[in-house]
């Protein structure tokens, strides 16, 4: 049993003692997404207050935010380029099994490499799905009927993972929601020799239903790392035919859902909050600890700025 991942990094280790328990900074993980435009520095309509940052944007960005504690961003990248081949059905930098997720100037990529420049300390996790690099916008590669076909796709993920874990990342997170691609992500870590010492740690963290909620985003979750994320409309990751009923999960699923996932609402709660409906900070705070109560112990949430600011109060 490979055990090193686990606590390789400071943030890791803290995630693995007894001090978790308490809510504190390294409790939360802020989500960043990160476009192939390097001055990019653009709002996120669906989610106020967030936005898609260009390479070149994200210290400037971040620096605040390190600043006031923050431990951990997970990364997801934004072809933007990529996303105007498929509107405009230009598909030349776009294939079925998602070519550009691990190409050397996606955007997921650079970042990596960018911030373990300029802030070594940062836990930096990256998001591992195939939709945002695909033609179909699916997240994995089809059968030809469109169906899931599971094991090429679970194998281009782990190709994925590594080329992710080779740039510098030190935790990689698959959301694709695969049959057993964290088995084939581990072995493709191993074989790349990112075991033992410069070993890369895997957190699982997906369970997507497929809701009206994932609209803007994508709403993920599992019983440790709790997930506050809602923006299918940020990663630009729609899919260009059909649905994901396939392999994410009914709403309706109780049996699931216990097994799987608890999860807060980012737009929710901040449109309700402006309509007057009830305090943001009353109602974030709350949210969170009823994540806490059910079990989670990581949160990752767009609210980790000003979680960070109320956590000093």
């Amino acid at each position: 049993m490979a055990l090193h991942s686990g606590y390789q990094h400071e943030v890791l280790r803290q995630w693995q003692s007894s001090s978790c328990s308490r809510l504190s900074a390294y409790s939360f993980i802020y989500p960043i997404f990160v476009t192939d435009d390097p001055e990019a520095d653009e709002e996120i309509v669906s989610l106020p207050g967030q936005k898609r940052y260009g390479v070149n944007k994200l210290e400037q960005a971040l620096r605040p935010l390190v600043d006031k504690g923050l431990m951990s961003v997970l990364i997801f990248g934004v072809p933007r380029s990529a996303k105007k081949a498929r509107t405009c059905h230009l598909l030349a930098h776009l294939d079925g099994r998602g070519s550009p997720a691990d190409a050397g100037d996606n955007p997921a990529i650079l970042a990596v490499q960018r911030l373990r420049e300029v802030f070594p300390g940062l836990l930096l996790v990256c998001d591992v799905c195939l939709c945002p690099y695909t033609d179909h916008g699916h997240c994995g590669i089809l059968n030809e009927d469109g169906s899931i076909n599971n094991a090429p796709s679970i194998k281009r993920l782990a190709e994925v993972a590594v080329a992710y874990a080779r740039a510098g990342c030190h935790v990689v997170a698959p959301s694709d929601m695969m049959d057993n691609r964290v088995a084939a992500i581990k072995t493709g870590l191993l074989e790349a020799g990112l075991g033992g010492k410069a070993s890369v740690a895997v957190m699982s963290y997906s369970a997507k239903f497929a809701s009206t909620f994932y609209g803007p985003f994508r709403c993920l979750a599992c019983l440790l790392y709790c997930v506050d994320v809602d923006h299918r409309d940020a990663a630009q990751s729609a899919p260009a035919f059909g649905d994901r009923r396939c392999y994410q999960l009914p709403p309706g699923s109780r049996g699931l859902a216990i097994r799987a996932v608890v999860s807060g609402e980012y737009a929710m709660l901040y449109h309700g909050s402006k309509a007057g409906a009830f305090d943001l900070k009353t109602v974030v705070l709350e949210s969170i600890t009823s994540m806490r109560r059910a079990g989670a112990e990581i949160i990752i949430s767009y609210y980790t700025p000003s979680i960070l600011d109320w956590l000093k109060e």
